[in-house]
This record gives C-alpha cells, sequence and structure tokens, in this order.
C-alpha cells in the first residue's frame, strides 16, 4: 500500500535539503546554491551541488542525485520506506501504520532494539560475579569505572545460552537472535550464543543505535577479537568505532588507531576524536565517512610490519576522501595506549602536533626499498620518489618534497626538479588525451551515462527534459501541457517521470523529484537528477512548453515518416523477390 500522498507532501514541506545535507556534509553557498564534497565517493575539489528552490542535490562526478529521500536511502544503505521513516522522525511526524508482516523498516528496528537490550544485559554482566574476570581485565588495562560506563562496555559469560536465556525472558525468541547476529547455529542446528566469555564493546552509530558488537575473548580461543557479521543494521566497511563520540569533537582532526582498546585509552586520556575500524581494513566508506566531520586525520597504528602496511593503504584512501594526512611514529611504545602510560598525556599530545606530513612518510617507506650507496638503486629510488610527488596538485609541494627526496639520496634539488617535472608533465598528456577522447564525441554528453537509458532522438528528449523541469518549477504549469502525454516522448524513463508528475500536479500534489524516489530505480533517478539540474526559467514558460511540444512532435513525425519509408522499402524488396522468383520459373 502507498503512503499517503498528503503525508508525503507534508514530510517534504517540513523536510529542508540543505538542512539535511548539512548534517553529513559540509556545504559552502555559491549564489543561490551550495557545494561540498560528495558523500558518495571519494574527492577533494566539491562537485556536490544541492539546489535549494528545487529541493535536490546532484554530484557531477559520480553522477548520483535525487531529492531528500534518495540522500537517505544511498546515506544510510536503506530501503524507500525506511529512508521516509527516517525523514519522519526527524521532522517530528508519525509513520501511518499499515496491516500486514512487518517489513524491512520493522525488521530493522527489531534488531535495534535487540542489540540494545543485549548491550545493557553484557553490561549488567561485566559487574556481576560471573564477569570478574572481563572486569580484572578492563581495569588492568586501566580504564576507569567512569570509561567502561562511557562505552557501554561489558561481558559475555562463559555459557552456551546465557545471552539466548537473558533475551528469552523480554520476548525474543532464536531465530530473532540469529537474524541480529546475537546467536549462531551448528550444523547440526543447534542454536548458541556467538559471544562467549568474552569482554563486549558495543559498536554505535552516529545517531546513537547500538548496530553491533565487538568482544575480545578471555582464554586461548581463537579468534581473539570476534566482530557482529553484517545484519541489515551493521555492516563493518560503513561503520567506525567511537565515531559516534568523535564526530562532536572540537579537536578538527580525527586520530585513527587500530583496536578499541586504543581508541579506548586516548578517549579516556582526553582524545575525544579517535576512532577505529571494526576489524577490517579501512576502506573508501570509511574515509568518506571520516571527510564528514573532519579536515585532517592522524593515523596512529602500529609501528609492526604489518601496522606500516596498514598505514601505507590508508593514505591514498583518506586523501582521495579530502582529508589532510598526517603519520604519527611512535618510538619507545607499540601503539597510543602503551605511549600513554608509559610518557603521559601531554607527551602524545606533543607527537601528535610533530606528527609526520604524509608524503613524507611515503618517501621514507620507499627509501627503506632501496640501498642509497649503491648509484643504480639511487636512481631506481629518485625515479619512484618522483613518480610520487607528482602526483601533488601544487607546484610548492612538488618542489619541497622533491628538494626533500634529492637531500634524501644526495643530488641537487634542480636535477630533482627535472625528474619531477617531467613525471608530472608525463601525467598532464596522460590526463590530456583522455579529455580529448571525450571532447570529440560532444553529442555523446548529452546522453544518460547509463546506457541502459540511452537516447534514441536527443533532439526530442531535450526537449522533453525541458517539460519535465518546468513541471517540477511550477505544477500549476501541468495544465498548458494538457494536450500532450509521456507516450508521445521519444524516451520511455522521460515519458514515464512526465505522466507521473502530471498526475500529482492534476491532483494539486507536490511534484517533487525526491518522490520519484519509490517507483524509479536509483539508475534512473541519478538520471532524472541531472535533467533537473540543468537551467531553466518559468519567465516565459508558455512559449517554451510550446517549443518543446513542436519539437517533440515534429521529430515523432520524422520518426513515423522513417518508418514509413522503410516499411515501403521492404514491401518493394519483397515485390522484387517475388517477380525474380516468377521469372525464373518460367524460365
Amino acid at each position: 500500500m502507498p503512503l499517503p500522498d498528503r503525508f508525503m507532501d507534508e514530510l517534504l514541506a517540513r523536510t529542508d535539503i540543505v538542512d539535511l545535507v548539512s548534517e553529513s556534509v559540509r556545504l559552502t553557498k555559491k549564489g543561490n546554491s551550495w557545494w561540498g564534497c560528495c558523500p558518495f565517493h571519494s574527492e577533494k575539489t566539491p562537485s556536490f551541488h544541492v539546489v535549494p528552490d528545487r529541493q535536490m542535490y546532484k554530484c557531477f562526478g559520480c553522477g548520483k542525485g535525487g531529492g531528500v529521500i534518495n540522500y537517505v536511502m544511498e546515506l544510510e544503505n536503506l530501503p524507500y520506506r525506511d529512508a521516509v521513516a527516517v525523514l519522519a522522525k526527524r521532522a517530528g511526524m508519525q509513520m501511518p501504520e499499515f496491516g500486514g508482516s512487518p517489513g524491512a523498516r520493522e525488521r530493522r528496528e527489531k534488531i535495534l532494539e535487540m542489540n540494545k537490550q543485549a548491550a545493557r544485559a553484557f553490561h549488567r554482566w561485566l559487574n556481576a560475579p560471573e564477569g570478574a574476570q572481563g572486569l580484572e581485565y578492563l581495569q588492568g588495562r586501566g580504564l576507569s569505572k567512569r570509561t567502561q560506563t562511557n562505552f557501554g562496555l561489558g561481558f559475555a559469560p562463559n555459557r552456551w545460552d546465557g545471552l539466548i536465556a537473558a533475551m528469552a525472558g523480554l520476548g525474543y525468541e532464536k531465530r530473532d537472535m540469529l537474524d541480529a547476529g546475537l546467536a549462531v547455529s551448528s550444523k547440526d542446528g543447534r542454536i548458541y550464543d556467538r559471544f562467549r566469555n568474552r569482554v563486549m564493546f558495543p559498536i554505535i552509530d552516529v545517531r546513537g543505535n547500538v548496530i553491533g558488537f565487538g568482544g575480545r575473548v578471555m582464554d586461548d580461543s581463537t579468534p581473539k577479537y570476534l566482530n557482529s557479521p553484517d545484519t541489515p543494521v551493521y555492516n563493518k566497511s560503513r561503520n567506525l568505532f567511537a565515531l559516534n563520540m568523535a564526530k562532536n569533537s572540537k579537536a578538527g582532526r580525527v586520530i585513527l588507531t587500530e583496536g578499541y582498546m586504543d581508541t579506548i585509552a586516548l578517549h579516556q586520556a582526553g582524545f575525544d576524536n579517535a576512532v577505529a575500524s571494526l576489524g577490517t581494513a579501512l576502506t573508501e566508506e570509511h574515509g568518506q565517512l571520516l571527510a564528514r566531520y573532519f579536515k585532517e586525520a592522524i593515523i596512529s597504528y602500529d609501528g609492526d610490519g604489518a601496522g606500516v602496511a596498514a598505514a601505507q593503504r590508508a593514505i591514498p584512501l583518506l586523501e582521495k576522501a579530502g582529508l589532510k594526512v598526517r603519520v604519527l611514529r611512535m618510538q619507545g611504545a607499540k601503539d597510543p595506549d602503551e605511549f600513554i602510560k608509559s610518557y603521559g598525556r601531554d607527551a602524545f599530545a606533543k607527537l601528535l602536533d610533530q606528527s609526520e606530513n604524509q608524503v613524507d612518510y611515503r618517501l621514507a617507506q620507499i627509501q627503506k626499498k632501496y640501498n642509497l650507496s649503491d648509484d643504480s638503486q639511487r636512481v631506481a629510488f629518485l625515479q619512484e620518489a618522483a613518480q610520487l610527488v607528482s602526483t601533488l596538485h601544487s607546484a610548492v609541494e612538488r618542489e619541497i618534497y622533491g628538494g626533500h627526496a634529492a637531500q634524501t639520496a644526495g643530488v641537487s634539488a634542480d636535477t630533482m626538479k627535472l625528474e619531477v617535472e617531467r613525471a608530472w608533465k608525463g601525467r598532464l598528456r596522460k590526463e590530456k588525451r583522455q579529455q580529448e577522447r571525450q571532447n570529440l564525441a560532444p553529442v555523446s554528453q548529452l546522453q544518460p551515462k547509463a546506457r541502459t537509458l540511452r537516447y534514441e532522438n536527443i533532439r526530442s528528449a531535450r526537449a522533453e527534459e525541458g517539460l519535465l523541469r518546468l513541471l517540477m518549477l511550477d505544477p500549476g504549469l501541468v495544465n498548458r501541457m494538457d494536450n500532450i502525454t509521456g507516450e508521445e516522448f521519444s524516451s520511455p524513463l522521460l515519458g514515464r517521470a512526465f505522466n507521473w508528475l502530471s498526475r500529482r500536479a492534476r491532483d494539486g500534489l507536490s511534484t517533487q523529484l525526491s518522490l520519484l524516489a519509490e517507483d524509479f530505480s536509483g539508475e534512473e533517478m541519478n538520471h532524472l537528477a541531472q535533467v533537473a539540474a540543468q537551467p531553466e526559467s518559468v519567465a516565459n514558460s508558455a512559449q517554451a512548453i510550446e517549443d518543446y511540444i513542436s519539437v517533440i512532435r515534429s521529430e515523432r513525425l520524422l520518426r513515423s515518416g522513417q518508418a514509413q519509408g522503410d516499411d515501403l522499402l521492404l514491401a518493394v524488396q519483397k515485390r522484387y523477390q517475388q517477380k525474380k522468383a516468377y521469372m525464373e520459373e518460367k524460365r
């Protein structure tokens, strides 16, 4: 059953897209619109465009676009109705109630409530006799009672059904536990607790929901750390431990650590801007998530080989997301927790301020691969270093860091500058060739990016786009479009959208782009946002509508005439073949 039209109109009236997007993207006003770095892909130069008078967004980098509903769907990875529910809660509105079996939204809400109750149970057990071992471990790591409470730390007892029994008392069944990732099923069908004899770390999203758990074992069992599996509310590649706290930090920069305990120890020491990935390597999604809240990231991984490799992988991901990246090098301690215990908070704060620029860090890692006393290896080092430095956008940066590499290898700065310039010009030539290939096909630039949505008639489709834009800008204009329907359009997608918006306009309802999200795919919405983002004015709408309809119909006649011509040609060819066969038969 569709959501009531009046409910949807009121919801959109209460939801301003600039306010919504500003909660996760830093926007800068330029003229009558706003710009920022896209939350859906990594970029340094803002290409994410928010247009308040059309209540829509469009990224000219990755192509995503739509209205407020699409934005929540993409950002939170939610289906349509769940995204509407998020917006309704934000607007203080009650979602309409429908009968029938629970849908995806109800399932998500149930899992979130289960996780909250499970977190409470784990926390109670930590402070009960059976949690003594876990409490002793946390106290041994120097965590105060206040810190334990702030992070909601807990303990899973060494029993097969401790949590199952506790949750059963709240009305939850074993299949609910499986759905939430709190229980597992053996090959013989036996269902038991996923977490047993472990210190428990609740994973909380930026909205304050408990979405999953991490657990550290108290014996020699493996794995040492066990995390919740992916569920409808939890994805380890899209969430970070303690980001719900760090996002409110005034520090302006984030500290990335490798584990829960490092992050918690930093928070306890007053560094409230620390986060950790959740049992997985840093991903592009992590970088994009961090870029919503911070401008700078300091990588504070362990100094061993694995930590160095992880830092090397993280640097380009964070840079691509638009973050300024620095790397912490600790001496005399293997991780932040140990460093603070050994040298104190002030020493770590000083270390943060002295953290190394990521370019110097990467140059140092390149240097380790070569013996610079050997001339051939010194040349190889300088060539690899030049490739790295050539990726820097600023000429000043290229000169400074090229000079650092030159000093390391014992050559003149001018010599290294020449090598960097050669690498940089090679990169520019490659980019120029790619751009020239695109410029040679200007008509292709007018086509939808998705091949499945290609236009058969560019001229007609452009006019069809114009009608759609006018209808979105002023629903009252539908009365001037009564004599045309979407069936006359050359593009099936544009025709469907026109019919859909026309029906709403005639019923006196909103024609915001966002309302198409339930009936149109994400790919289609991205293209319709591209259409809606193009310039259009209602100042001379009557003439524009007349011109657009004229183009659509003239192109349709041409297509019809061509089709008739093709039919006639086929008929002539068929008649010729028949006559030829007849003559051969007479011979």
